[in-house]
């Protein structure tokens, strides 16, 4: 078998209009992934409020410097956009038609480009003009009413769940899908409208599904994988870290009481009735040793037990080292890019593209020599 180490996207062209959030991140997956991205950055800056050289989710890509407000800056947007495959934008609907490239504006260019567009709310709906966040995503599609212990406020889940999850994960999936398309004998170009409430309601089918069969409760804390089931959560250890519990299955909760120590005391494991005890049993247990030493007590074992780390702990973790899930490029220490392939593997190659560092590349390798111009 060849191998490549260009990743299984090399040869795709992809344009991003600079943005924030869940548009970097799928663009910095598609890179990941072999594609040469080049991100269209606008003069004065306008992304995270941290140095550039630090946002890893400009990795592996390219950067441009091109003033869409300017009289000759959509033109030259349209010149990347006749030689690319894929545009990203995440734009509030209809900006980018006001600015002059819209899909109808890189349709006109490039039949065959796949134009994906990322927002909170979709291109249609009520809501779909209105500023949001990805706290306010996830809350109307009831998944953030799901985090969090009874008779508390929801637990905010960072920007995991909307954003990446159910933003950035379904832009990639859907350009994925919509490019296979293109590349189709009589396939064409086509816009794809990846909101963030459309993905985050989708991973929530499997509930939605035991909600209908009464396998589920519609309140937190109250079930199997919501931290209802006291075999099934967190627990504190006796030097205030945690100790993460996913015992479910007969066999590794046998494994999972008898490790811990309380297999003649712990209540029968579904007597509900019970659960409030078996919870404190098992919190007390916990509470008798220190995460590190919990650790050694269930690693590698079927109890399905894991400590809780920290962000900067987690690349230390043995078995992440051991995989390489994290790496360190340009002295930031990050995830590497996943998933794995046999024959197309992926590397972080590039740091965090600078604005406009590329200009000059871009131009030549593009074919697009007026990006070097005033007028860009």
């Amino acid at each position: 078998m060849a191998v490549t180490g260009n990743g299984p996207l090399a040869g795709v062209r992809v344009v991003e209009l600079a943005g924030i959030g869940p548009g970097p991140f799928a663009a910095m997956l598609l890179a990941d992934l072999g594609a040469d991205v080049v991100r269209v950055d606008r003069p004065g800056g306008g992304g995270l409020a941290i140095d550039p050289a630090y946002d890893v989710t400009n990795r592996n890509k390219r950067s441009v410097l091109i003033d869409l407000k300017s009289a000759e800056g959509p033109g030259r947007v349209l010149e990347l956009v006749e030689r690319a495959d894929v545009l990203i934008e995440g734009f509030r609907p209809g900006v980018a038609e006001r600015l002059g490239v819209g899909p109808a504006d890189c349709h006109a260019r490039n039949p065959r480009l796949v134009y994906g567009r990322m927002t909170g709310w979709g291109q249609e709906g009520p809501l779909a003009h209105s500023a949001g966040h990805d706290i306010a995503y996830i809350a109307v599609t009831g998944a953030l009413g799901m985090i969090g212990n009874p008779g508390e406020p929801p637990a905010v889940p960072a920007n995991l769940v909307g954003d990446y999850a159910g933003g950035s994960l379904y832009l990639v999936i859907g350009v994925l899908a919509a490019l296979q398309h293109a590349r189709t004998p009589g396939g064409a170009g086509q816009v794809v409208d990846a909101a963030i409430v459309d993905g985050t309601a989708h991973l929530t089918a499997m509930i939605h599904g035991m909600v209908a069969a009464g396998g589920w409760q519609d309140r937190r804390g109250s079930n199997l994988l919501d931290g209802g089931c006291p075999f099934y959560g967190t627990y504190e250890t006796s030097d205030g870290q945690y100790m993460a519990v996913g015992a479910l299955e007969q066999q590794f909760y046998e494994e999972f009481v008898r490790l811990l120590g309380i297999a003649e005391e712990a209540p029968a494991r579904w007597d509900m009735a019970r659960w409030g005890e078996l919870r404190e049993a098992v919190a007390a247990r916990f509470k008798t040793r220190t995460r590190a030493q919990w650790t050694e007590v269930f690693e590698g074992t079927d109890a399905c037990v894991a400590p809780v780390l920290s962000l900067r702990e987690a690349p230390g973790h043995p078995h992440l080292a051991a995989r390489g899930t994290f790496t360190d490029f340009g002295g930031i220490t990050q995830p590497a890019p996943a998933p794995r392939f046999s024959a197309t593997p992926t590397a972080v190659t590039g740091g965090p593209a600078r604005p406009g560092a590329d200009t000059d590349a871009v131009a030549a390798d593009w074919g697009v020599p007026g990006l070097t111009g005033k007028g860009a």
